[in-house]
């Protein structure tokens, strides 16, 4: 009991023990982590499960690795997997000269409108693949506006000589004009954090515009382009609406033989071993994008 001279006698409460234990206990971390990391599973991995599944079960039963060697022995997977490879690393190059020249206008060459056309980039990221393809079909197909054009020109019959876009080289077109903006989007921002500076001192010294961006100006955009070209290559590989909207049937990708294989022909474990070797491609490319991105702080 203490004594308060106004009070008199105040009880005061028991000193707290240093022994005592805590009422309350931490939730471990990983308790967090369970319900994202089950519907992960859920929603993602249990999908991915039954296509590996499915693709060693052959249709007259059992466990096999019987699918994967006649889809690697067949003629068809292999001419897909050429053509999806060149189709993606032709684009990929499209895209990074296009999308570098582009982003060189825009950033560095004043002009009205240069402002909107870049935050028109941005706007243009969220276009679905086959709306582009749709207005090249507008533009360039074989009752297009280049068509029509043509033959109203020269009175010559006949569907006109645009017959491109269903081949191999219009499909390549489509996809340098639906992804050159995401290589367009990183160079961009990186060009906004060149001091401008640099280059009147440049331009100061003499040195011509083709020099100023050889020596000033790529060095600093080539972290943005290796993010950009990694990110739409792998986006290439795994096309599916631009090769089916623009109508080219002699084009067969991975995504378009596992659609085949699965849809045409039902064929399921010859469609799944192409899926698992086309997720195991873009897996891996994937990986070496985030270890760019990583290295370029993009």
């Amino acid at each position: 009991m203490e004594r308060d001279p106004g009070r008199g006698a105040v009880p005061t409460r028991p000193a707290l023990r240093d022994d005592c234990p805590q009422r309350t206990r931490q939730i471990p971390s990983f308790v967090w982590a369970l319900p994202p990391v089950a519907l992960l599973g859920l929603v993602f991995l249990y999908p991915l499960a039954l296509v590996v599944q499915q693709s060693v079960q052959p249709d007259t039963g059992g466990t096999s690795l019987q699918p994967y060697s006649d889809v690697f022995a067949s003629e068809s997977f292999r001419e897909a997997l050429g053509t999806t490879v060149w189709l993606a690393v032709g684009a990929t190059v499209g895209c990074l000269v296009l999308g570098f020249a582009l982003a060189l206008v825009i950033a560095f060459v004043p002009f009205p409108g240069g402002k909107a056309v870049a935050k028109f980039i941005d706007v243009f990221l969220s276009f679905p693949s086959f709306l582009i393809t749709l207005a090249l079909l507008f533009i360039y197909g074989t009752k297009g506006m280049a068509n029509g054009m043509w033959t109203g020109a020269t009175g010559a019959g006949g569907d006109g000589p645009f017959q491109f876009l269903t081949t191999p080289w219009g499909v390549l077109l489509a996809e340098i004009t639906y992804f050159t903006p995401f290589v367009m989007r990183p160079l961009l921002a990186a060009f906004s954090a060149i001091d401008t500076a640099q280059l009147e001192v440049a331009s100061s010294l003499g040195a011509r515009p083709l020099r100023v961006v050889r020596q000033v100006i790529l060095p600093e955009a080539l972290p943005a382009l290796a993010a950009g070209g990694s990110l739409v290559l792998v986006m290439c590989l795994n096309e599916f609406g631009i090769v089916l909207f623009t109508g080219a049937k002699d084009v067969t990708t991975l995504p378009m033989l596992v659609y085949s294989k699965a849809m045409l022909e039902s064929d399921y474990p010859a469609a799944c071993v192409v899926a698992v070797v086309n997720i195991a491609i873009s897996v891996g490319l994937y990986g070496l994008y985030r270890v760019v991105s990583r290295r370029a702080g993009a």
